[in-house]
């Protein structure tokens, strides 16, 4: 679903009531398992969790790094979690899926969901609060340096 929303408020004002409280369910986990030093905004149409560009301004787009997002989309949820893309995060990741009895549909970082049920909350906010904004940084850094 495409959103020309500026504001998270707007953003969730625009879905319908079930998937609003869906949105929100997931927000409200990210919101309390979220290291400092992360904002949250609506960027690409969905809501984003990024390391300010007063923080860290040397990106490769210009656009400030994006730790995770949510969205509603058309036909399921999505919650993008780059910070556990390719590594020892998503092996924990697809670990806690296994061990909570739930199937993972992911992508290289998009996890789709149809419903909350689909979801360990509990490994998520795990995954979620595991990598403070300067570590976060240190991945980048480390995946945008030419191997050697």
């Amino acid at each position: 679903m495409k959103s020309s929303a500026a504001t998270v408020q707007q953003y969730l004002a625009e879905l319908p009531e079930d998937r609003r409280a869906v949105v929100e369910a997931v927000r409200e986990m990210v919101r309390h398992n979220l290291p400092e030093g992360y904002s949250e905004s609506m960027r690409w149409s969905v809501i984003t969790y990024e390391v300010p560009l007063e923080r860290y301004p040397k990106t490769h787009n210009g656009q400030p790094l994006a730790y995770l997002a949510i969205a509603a989309q058309k036909n399921y949820y999505a919650l993008y979690l780059t910070c556990v893309q390719g590594s020892e995060q998503e092996a924990r990741l697809r670990e806690g899926f296994k061990k909570a009895g739930k199937k993972l549909d992911m992508g290289k970082s998009c996890l789709r969901f149809k419903k909350l049920d689909d979801l360990p909350m509990n490994v998520l906010a795990e995954e979620v609060a595991g990598t403070p904004p300067d570590a976060f940084i240190a991945q980048y850094e480390a995946a945008r340096q030419p191997d050697k």
